[in-house]
């Protein structure tokens, strides 16, 4: 992706520079003059660091593979007696770093676009990708640098190539490259973990994770020829499925204070970059938007991807949505119980969750363990660090988290509305059939929705009828928030009266009706028909006085209007007074 060169406070431009979008090649963005923000300093930051296999998790399009790209073209051999790509940048300042650009053999690899749906084919795009770079360094055939064993092993490598060749084939690469070169190579591997993302989402988790687990071991573990490395990704695998034997490696994920500013735009460069434009009347609109990703102690960080997209078209929008893949995340929310739906309808309305973090993702307990959704989020930016802090007593990480800002709000509520469309055409006329207090409408519809939303919205590939009606519901009063939020305060699960209700619209106009939704499962021991059930939810509702909490707040109890929902399987039964 394309960011912004950092510019002086008070240095201005004749002319804002062109902003080219989706420029991924750094010496490319240098050439073109493009507008960019100086993030070299990153290399330094790095290299006396000191790490050897350094692990660098941020957001889809926060500028990883740009700076990827960077320190590629800083280093690479392939660019000696390049230094006119840096002399403008803060790290050419330094003397000490114009003498070691273009000094290492680099090896470079992104499996950004390994998103095959089947093991054997991401496999096989894989050992493509190593297959490519093998034929960059085909000049190791030459003369004595390799021994007869080694050529007919360099030969072997293709997308067909047996495991334990693919396995030692980047190990074995990296010794060929030091006796050409004499330095031990860096090696770069960027978006890391998008093969493991799809293995889980299409059902191959166990075979990848093994696959890539040899491949990583003998890289960045046992790889004596290696001089430094780093990867990037979205989400930190667990050391348990992918880094089993890695103790060199350091983890910067989005709550560590390495590398904070490295990615993604800081204030003061939002700021510059918005009177370059000449658009600094829009600042703080542009940060309700696009500002509030966490990194660290970091508190300042904008979506790059977002802002540059806004200063080349110079209007608000969702670029960032627009461009990421959501299934995960959408696979996740989509099946999960209803607390996970509790805290998302909270989330939506502008509140805040409370939850330990486990930055570790295991992707073979995600389906199982709901609490792990909160950390994904997290990672993948769509959740920010409102308060951390460390429970002594108990020794757990505590964090408050928000949604990030108004454009992840709008993210969810389209995915959440994309949801509703795709399994049941019908929700938008049930809502309908609700606002005219329509209830034969509603029970149409309603079973219609049910119907589709039971065997997928809700309970993905494990339905289960005597679960469905509690998850059901909950998915439905996330579609409410989404289509009814501009005209109701919409909440769940509160207290009232003497209990606590299950669905509640309060009006924001005054002259609307307010409305309560009691759900309940039908009992057949002691409900001899589902309209005696709906009777019983209706009875709930008056009996615990659920609506107290609207009048206090001034509505008329005339202007309540209370809905039973009766659930047995898959059919619903809707009455009111």
């Amino acid at each position: 992706m394309l960011v912004l060169r950092k510019q002086k406070v008070g240095e201005y431009y004749d002319m804002a520079r062109t902003v080219g979008i989706g420029k991924q090649d750094f010496g490319k963005v240098v050439a073109n003059n493009n507008f960019y923000i100086d993030k070299t300093l990153f290399i330094k930051e790095w290299w006396e660091n000191d790490d050897e296999v350094t692990l660098i998790t941020r957001p889809r399009r926060f500028g990883k593979t740009l700076n990827m790209s960077m320190v590629e073209q800083f280093f690479s051999v392939d660019y000696a007696g390049r230094g006119d790509l840096f002399k403008e940048m803060n790290l050419w300042k330094e003397e000490k770093y114009q003498k070691i650009q273009g000094k290492y053999p680099v090896i470079a690899m992104s499996f950004a676009d390994i998103k095959d749906t089947t093991f054997l084919s991401a496999r096989k795009a894989i050992c493509h990708k190593i297959q490519k770079i093998y034929h960059k360094y085909e000049v190791l055939l030459e003369g004595s640098y390799l021994n007869m064993a080694e050529k007919e092993m360099f030969q072997e490598v293709s997308p067909e190539m047996e495991s334990y060749i693919a396995a030692d084939s980047i190990r074995a690469l990296s010794d060929y490259l030091e006796r050409y070169y004499g330095r031990k190579p860096l090696i770069l591997l960027d978006e890391y973990d998008t093969p493991m993302q799809e293995a889980y989402l299409h059902g191959y988790w166990s075979e990848m994770a093994e696959f890539i687990q040899n491949l990583f071991n003998a890289t960045f573990k046992t790889n004596p020829f290696l001089e430094r490395a780093i990867l990037t990704g979205i989400t930190r695998v667990s050391k348990e499925s992918v880094f089993s034997d890695l103790n060199n490696l350091v983890v910067v994920t989005t709550t560590s204070d390495k590398y904070s500013d490295a990615f993604g735009f800081t204030q003061e460069e939002v700021s510059v970059a918005l009177d370059e434009f000449g658009l600094s009347d829009m600042e703080q609109r542009v940060k309700e938007w696009y500002d509030g990703f966490t990194f660290g102690k970091r508190t300042d960080i904008y979506n790059p991807w977002s802002v540059i997209n806004f200063l080349d078209e110079k209007r608000l929008s969702t670029f960032w949505a627009n461009t990421s893949s959501n299934s995960l995340i959408g696979k996740l929310v989509q099946e999960s119980g209803k607390d996970v739906k509790m805290v998302m309808e909270n989330l939506l309305n502008g509140g805040t969750f409370h939850t330990e973090i486990e930055e570790q993702v295991v992707f073979s307990q995600l389906g199982n363990n709901e609490s792990a959704i909160w950390s994904l989020l997290l990672a993948t930016g769509y959740l920010k660090v409102e308060r951390h802090w460390l429970d002594e007593e108990m020794g757990t990480e505590e964090y408050e988290l928000r949604l990030t800002n108004k454009e992840i709000i709008i993210t969810f509520k389209n995915m959440i509305k994309g949801w509703f469309k795709n399994y049941s055409p019908s929700y938008n006329d049930c809502v309908k059939a609700l606002l005219f207090n329509d209830i034969k409408a509603m029970n149409y519809y309603m079973n219609k929705v049910a119907l589709a939303t039971f065997s997928s919205f809700d309970v993905g590939n494990k339905p289960s009828e005597s679960l469905e009606p509690e998850r059901f519901y909950h998915g439905f009063v996330l579609g409410l928030i989404v289509e009814l939020s501009d005209r109701y305060v919409i909440t769940s699960n509160r207290e009232s009266g003497f209990g606590r209700y299950d669905v509640m619209l309060e009006p924001r106009n005054p002259k609307d009706d307010a409305i309560i939704l009691e759900f309940k499962v039908y009992d057949g021991e002691d409900e001899k028909t589902l309209e005696e059930t709906v009777q019983n939810a209706l009875n709930q509702i008056e009996d615990k006085r659920y609506g107290a909490a609207l009048e206090a707040r001034g509505v008329l109890k005339g202007r309540i209007r209370n809905y039973g929902f009766a659930f047995q399987g898959k059919k619903v039964l809707i009455g009111g007074r």
